[in-house]
């Protein structure tokens, strides 16, 4: 099969079987954290070989950096205001909010095409029978519905039914999937395992302080217990230096515990003789600083100073950026690297196309299949990125972002005073703020990236 037919009409005719899909998705996970992405802290060899295995992308973007917003986009290819999610839903504030099942999303296009479809994890799209996973495509849901659980012991609803686990929650979360894998083996089957690491817990961790991936179990945390991270900017002004290499310590531990269950279900699609037949996914909601610019967590972030740990809204790249790989053996090319900006708005365009199913006529969909970049041609490509995010739980601000591969521009809409430019091929790290700046080129750049974001959405 030639490289450039592998997608779409490859799989149309009824006789070719349609591929079975595992889309890993993690929680928090920044790029960075990745040893294939060049970070040799870091302990990822089953994530890193779906990346040599397959396709990785070096450029892959959220569009709205936390957890429900990305997720809604993640389901529906649309952008997260347009769909009705502002900021992540809170259990007080949001419990009567959630993704509307009228809106097309590709779970259910595929479970309409004739695929079993599971969802094991995390779900956060609202609490309410209305907004079940069920309602949105998946017949086989074992999880919880809210933001998190802590790293052990989750309760979790099980078909229905509502059980209280023993033991690591990622652990636990994958062998409902490699059920779920033994169960529908004969396919084509999608699998969604949802994990929520690396997601820190709210519970406090062993010294009293808040915010703690631990415990974590003996063989993932004993790899990271002694580590003395290196940590992004240790020089930066009042630094908590100490608080931000006990984060990263135990943040790192958190990435291992995930990275072993992806090799888990990695070696039952081996051992059952699935993996050719199977394409696996691996991608995050949203990126995470740690003390990257003084802050941690995501776009919601929070200074971590020594004096000031209040709020930090921000659209860093650290906050946005996020891994993606694809593997599909005899249809990728092993060790693909694709530079190419993508999105979360991406993937609900591509696995319709891997599966051959096309997408529904009344979606309305904002992203681009990526089988031709898998495939390895050249099509056109746009690497600009539109970004938004309207913070309602905790901070209030109304950011928006115009980033191309040079420059980016950051808006806030609600607060006077707050906008940023950075020009990203000089200041990868976004350190100088050129918003003031009189120099031509970045009033030019600031003009026409002003002028972008008041049509609103991009084309």
């Amino acid at each position: 099969m030639r490289r450039r037919d592998f997608l779409g009409a490859a799989l149309a005719g009824p006789a070719v079987r349609r591929p079975n899909i595992v889309f890993l998705y993690s929680d928090d996970q920044a790029a960075w954290s990745l040893r294939h992405a060049g970070n040799p802290q870091a302990y990822t060899p089953n994530i890193d070989r779906i990346c040599r295995e397959g396709a990785y992308f070096t450029n892959s973007f959220v569009t709205t950096p936390v957890c429900s917003p990305a997720r809604a986009s993640l389901m529906t290819s649309r952008y997260a205001l347009e769909v009705g999610f502002e900021d992540y839903l809170s259990p007080d504030q949001d419990a009567a909010k959630g993704l509307d099942p009228a809106i097309p999303n590709w779970p259910s296009a595929l479970k309409a095409a004739g695929y079993r479809t599971g969802l094991v994890g995390k779900w956060h799209l609202g609490y309410q029978p209305r907004f079940h996973p069920t309602r949105l495509g998946f017949e086989y849901f074992a999880g919880f519905l809210g933001g998190g659980s802590g790293p052990m012991d989750p309760t979790l609803e099980v078909e229905g039914q509502t059980r209280e686990m023993r033991g690591s929650t990622p652990d636990i979360f994958t062998a409902f999937g490699l059920d779920f894998i033994r169960r529908h083996r004969a396919g084509p089957f999608l699998l969604s395992i949802h994990y929520r690491e690396p997601h820190a817990s709210n519970a406090p961790n062993l010294t009293g302080s808040a915010r703690t991936w631990l415990p974590l179990p003996g063989e993932d945390w004993g790899r990271f217990k002694d580590l003395e991270p290196k940590i992004p900017n240790p020089d930066y002004p009042d630094l908590d230096t100490g608080q931000v290499r006990r984060m990263m310590r135990e943040y790192l531990a958190s990435v291992g515990c995930l990275d072993r269950n992806v090799g888990r279900v990695l070696a039952l699609l081996d051992e059952l003789g699935l993996a050719r037949d199977t394409v696996v996914v691996f991608t995050a909601d949203n990126g995470m600083n740690m003390g990257h610019h003084g802050i941690w967590h995501k776009g919601n972030g929070r200074w971590i100073l020594r004096g000031n740990k209040g709020e930090r809204p921000n659209l860093y790249d650290q906050s946005l950026r996020v891994p993606a790989a694809v593997r599909w053996p005899g249809h990728i090319r092993p060790g693909t690297a694709i530079h190419q900006t993508i999105t979360n708005l991406d993937w609900f365009p591509t696995l319709l196309g891997v599966a051959g199913v096309p997408v529904p006529k009344e979606s309305a969909i904002r992203g681009r299949d990526l089988g031709p970049l898998m495939a390895g041609t050249r099509p056109p490509w746009r690497n600009d990125l539109y970004v938004e995010y309207n913070l309602r739980n905790g901070a209030r601000a109304d950011l928006r972002a115009w980033r191309t591969k040079d420059w980016k521009l950051i808006r806030d809409l609600r607060n006077g005073g707050r906008d940023e430019l950075y020009h990203l091929a000089r200041d990868p790290g976004e350190t100088t703020n050129l918003i003031d700046s009189k120099d031509p080129e970045p009033r030019r750049v600031k003009e026409q990236f002003t002028a972008i974001l008041a049509k609103g959405y991009p084309a």
